[in-house]
């Protein structure tokens, strides 16, 4: 007959006490919580750097009236978030000896643009020797419209004798300078890009004008 021990003295001192049936239940909900801590985090992080870099930094921007412009992004000072913006997107900027490119989300009272309104862009640009206006989608693309023409620009504007401008942006034609806008468009930009500009050296930046956004009727 052998005698079996139900465990072995010599090696009982080396293995670990079981845990208590008691703090069990405890172990599992504190495991439970940190998992839930790290979703939350990994959400978080993935969700802050995607919209990061899907709107693009607001590092260096210079800001004249509802326009926003970023100076350094055609160049090697671009910050890492318009850098990875556009190297997602495809999109190419201009280049500092090129120009700048300026966009406008909100009117002069701070409300978000909506395609579904019209608007007078009125009074006069940044000096440049040429300059765009373009009505793009909050993904910054082109949006399609009633006419081929994609904007306007400079040389095509009636003037005022002060020089001063009054564009209205809408879907449907206008007598005047008209931007066509698309009111199923999924958001509204108005982007106006200098050319040829002494604002992509720094200078001169005090006391630039720049056109006011004035919303009219919406649908």
């Amino acid at each position: 007959m052998t005698l079996t021990l139900p465990s072995n003295p010599e090696t009982d001192g080396l293995r670990p006490d079981p845990l208590p049936a008691l703090l069990r239940p405890r172990r599992r909900r504190m495991a439970a919580r940190l998992a839930v801590l790290c979703a939350i985090a990994l959400v978080s992080g993935l969700g802050s750097a995607f919209l990061a870099i899907d709107k693009g930094g607001r590092f260096d921007a210079l800001t004249l009236g509802v326009w926003e412009a970023r100076p350094t992004e055609g160049t090697r000072e671009a910050d890492p978030y318009s850098a990875a913006m556009h190297a997602r997107t495809g999109r190419v900027p201009l280049a500092n000896g090129e120009g700048l490119i300026f966009l406008a989300r909100t009117d002069s009272t701070g409300a978000e643009l909506s395609p579904r309104c019209e608007y007078v862009i009125e009074g006069q640009a940044a000096p440049a020797r040429l300059w765009t206006l373009t009505a793009l989608d909050d993904d910054l693309k082109l949006v399609e419209t009633v006419t081929p023409r994609p904007g306007l620009n400079s040389r095509q504007m009636l003037r005022r004798p002060d020089g001063s401008f009054r564009i209205t942006a809408a879907a449907e034609a206008r007598a005047g300078n008209w931007l066509a806008t698309a009111r199923d468009a999924g958001g509204l930009v108005f982007a106006l890009r200098l050319y040829d500009t002494p604002l992509t050296t720094g200078t001169g930046v005090a006391n630039v004008p720049m056109p006011v956004i004035r919303r009219e009727t919406c649908q």
